[in-house]
């Protein structure tokens, strides 16, 4: 036995034992990937027009010859069933442990951002419905099944969360996010990251860092912001994962910031990522990215050069093939342009995973990694019933002026079902979810699981309920020629349930998702129309959007009887949105992003400093959101009252703030309330939001029902970048800070200011992140 293939040796002992037997031939393996791209598919559908430039450079027998880093996708590149995709993993693993010198097997990994993205597994809700339910409990329970299902059947490493911060709605990736706070993000994704790796699998962040800040909000476009807000706004998530979540790898963005690509940013990620927060995992590459130095940043004159470039400044594996850490690698060693020692460095990093993984271990065997023989059901029952639960928690009431819901066969026996999402549960679904990410290339084949649609699951959960069905139009698109039919049923009916929104694609086969842009934000294709015409029929209106990004709702939202909002609920979607409507499940999800009122480029974030927000006579712009950050109404009705603040109000810039309040169920029916804590610094050095998330909780209350919710806040949260053109020191300053409870950002209940005091203080990576 190979001493790194003993247990009871130290993982030290063990990896440096590895590493000092490998040729550097064998080392550079490690630092690249295979994807075996053989038949997947025919189908026209442009769902990556880039992939040429991802083909694998050589023959399989070439790319596994010295051994392989990691193997790409082995399950999700076509419709494999559980057992085929088993055979071809095991094989390809066979090949490396008994067909190498070494037989070290790779890593498997795959995309996992609604689910393990295999045919026939459970497609959960987009990580933007995620952050509506504002439950880090659930989303960490998801995670677990993702990683557990994934885990059963030999894969290693998942591609999410994204951590993202939101910055511009048109951006097509919208729908990948966790919203538009930067707290939220970070807790909701370190929940995330914490459910996968508890099933021994290496959760991946991305991207790193500000892919959703593109200039202009089009994808892989330069990022213009500068470093106090990189600093202030789209780090601390990824921050939050690493320090609090362990998380065990990274994934670059591909955009450059000030000119610098982050595949390049040795700043970024070695200074910050690594000798900042601690972070001890791998750093891989977005598919390409190395590669794109030279073709699309222009930084490498050649694929050598780009390999030096990334692994200088902390790159360690090449995905999804080997392009630039092969021979082009090899020559840059070879006359003396790069250190060997960079080279060990992420090699060790490599072999650190594969041995914390198992794959190292004496007795290892690819057919038991895989579960060769073990029954597996990728779709559950539990899954199922986890993922309604999820959509269902996501569901967000904007408005119900009209008290059109929940629905009732007593009020309204007659309901006409219309609009492009009525009966089409592909809507349901995001861009990385296998049916709309892999399928289309294979035009006919089936779904691989249950879809129900909105119609379907209407049908059963209100039997007695008369639905009259019209499409009306597509989602996108100008054929109006559907309208009349919609128009006529609709005015023949009590109500009429209008679902709008999006259909997930990539890059352009799409409303919504990865290259999916758009020039502004109103509802895609000809669907203002038909809900403007369905309005003008004078039946009272109940508009459901389905959508990976909020839409700009002004003007037709104000005349709805009510209006609800859904960011693609996954596989259980239909199902989840009828036992809401009809009042089985009382609606209790926020927004993660506002719902902007005027199509443009939107309102901003609600994180807007005093000049973001709408100065009357200023601007003529009014930017304000139609419905803000952390909206959300109920079938019930909730009271805050009872503010307390621990002590005399005074906390040492070191110290806690404690603050509380009483919340009750003043109306009629059972609820859930998200209760959340803001903080406003009146006074500081820089420019800062006027609010900013700092805390929230869930409180679930039956009628007359109250509860004391608590906070216990670090004064470190309030901290702030000051010099980021210098050192970045961040600080927490004394003075007032106003605390703000309520039921969203736009619904301020209770206020009190606390004022913090003692010296300025420096903090660094050693600071309270979140609260109590």
């Amino acid at each position: 036995m190979n001493q790194w293939n003993d247990t009871s040796l130290g993982d030290d002992e063990r990896v440096e034992a590895l590493l000092s037997a490998m040729t550097r031939a064998e080392k550079l393996a490690q630092l690249g990937s295979y994807w075996g791209k053989a038949n997947v598919g025919s189908g026209d559908a442009r769902v990556a027009p880039i992939e040429e430039a991802l083909a694998a450079g050589s023959t399989e027998s070439a790319a596994l010859a010295q051994g392989i880093g990691q193997l790409t996708r082995p399950y999700g590149t076509r419709p494999l069933i559980p057992e085929e995709g088993r055979a071809e993993l095991i094989r390809l693993q066979r090949l490396l442990v008994d067909g190498t010198r070494l037989g070290i097997p790779a890593i498997a990994h795959e995309e996992c951002l609604t689910g393990f993205a295999a045919f026939g597994a459970t497609v959960y809700p987009t990580p933007l419905a995620w952050a509506a339910t504002f439950d880090t409990g659930l989303v960490e329970e998801m995670g677990a099944a993702i990683g557990r299902d994934m885990a059963s059947v030999g894969v290693h490493q998942g591609l999410a969360p994204v951590l993202d911060v939101v910055r511009d709605y048109r951006w097509g990736r919208v729908e990948e996010t966790l919203g538009e706070d930067p707290y939220l993000t970070g807790l909701v994704g370190t929940a995330y990251v914490r459910g996968v790796q508890s099933e021994g699998v290496i959760a991946t962040l991305k991207h790193f860092a500000g892919h959703a800040a593109s200039r202009g909000a089009r994808n892989h476009a330069p990022v213009s912001i500068g470093a106090r807000e990189m600093a202030d706004v789209i780090l601390p998530p990824f921050e939050m994962a690493v320090r609090e979540g362990a998380v065990g790898s990274v994934m670059n963005t591909y955009t450059d910031q000030d000119g610098v690509p982050a595949c390049a940013d040795e700043h970024l990620l070695t200074d910050v990522l690594r000798e900042q927060w601690g972070f001890e995992g791998t750093v891989v590459s977005d598919y390409g990215s190395i590669a794109f130095l030279r073709t699309m940043h222009r930084v490498a004159a050649t694929e050598g050069d780009a390999a030096r470039v990334a692994l200088t400044a902390g790159m360690d594996v090449e995905l999804p093939n080997t392009r630039c850490y092969g021979d082009p690698l090899a020559e840059q060693l070879d006359g003396g342009r790069v250190d060997p020692a960079l080279l060990d460095r992420a090699v060790e990093r490599v072999l650190r995973h594969k041995l914390r993984l198992g794959l190292l271990d004496a007795g290892w065997t690819p057919e038991a990694d895989a579960g060769l023989g073990t029954p597996v059901d990728l779709d559950s029952p539990a899954n199922r019933a986890l993922a309604r639960t999820l959509a269902e928690r996501s569901v967000v009431l904007l408005a119900n002026e009209g008290a059109a819901l929940p629905l009732d066969a007593a009020r309204t026996p007659r309901i006409a079902l219309i609009g492009p999402g009525a009966d089409d549960s592909g809507t349901f679904l995001g861009c990385y979810s296998f049916p709309n990410h892999v399928l289309p290339k294979h035009p006919g084949h089936p779904a691989g699981l249950a879809l129900p649609s909105l119609r379907e699951a209407l049908t059963a959960e209100l039997p007695d309920v008369e639905f009259a069905y019209e499409r009306g139009c597509a989602v996108s698109g100008t054929d109006r020629s559907g309208l009349p039919a919609a128009v006529r049923t609709a005015a023949s009916a009590d109500l009429a349930l209008v679902v709008v929104g999006d259909r997930s694609g990539m890059f352009g086969n799409g409303t919504s998702g990865e290259g999916c842009d758009a020039p502004d934000l109103r509802l895609p294709g000809v669907q203002v129309e038909l809900v403007e015409e369905v309005l003008a029929t004078g039946v009272p209106v109940v508009l459901l959007v389905v959508s990976g990004r909020p839409y700009a709702l002004g003007g037709l939202a104000e005349r709805c009887a009510a209006v609800v909002q859904t960011f693609m609920p996954g596989e259980e979607g239909g199902p989840a949105l009828a036992r809401v409507l009809s009042g089985r499940v009382a609606p209790g999800g926020k927004l993660p992003v506002q719902i902007p009122a005027l199509p443009g480029s939107g309102p901003g974030t609600y994180l807007n400093p005093p000049l973001g927000r709408f100065s009357q006579g200023i601007s003529v712009l009014d930017n304000t959101p139609l419905y803000p950050f952390g909206h959300g109404i109920s079938y019930t009705s909730f009271g805050y009252e009872d503010l307390r603040v621990a002590g005399d109000g005074r906390v040492p810039t070191d110290g806690f703030i404690e603050v509380s309040c009483l919340v009750r169920n003043t109306g009629e029916r059972a609820g859930r309330e998200t209760v959340q804590l803001y903080y406003d610094d009146p006074v500081a050095q820089v420019a800062r939001p006027t609010q900013q998330l700092a805390a929230f909780g869930v409180v679930e209350l039956a009628p007359g029902e109250a509860e004391r919710v608590a906070f216990k806040v670090h004064a470190d949260q309030t901290s702030y970048t000051k010099d980021a053109s210098g050192d970045g020191r961040r600080i927490v300053e004394p003075g007032t800070i106003r605390l703000m409870l309520g039921s969203s950002s736009g619904d301020i209940r209770l206020s009190a200011d606390v004022e913090l005091t003692g010296p300025q203080r420096v903090v660094g990576a050693d600071r309270h992140l979140v609260h109590a």
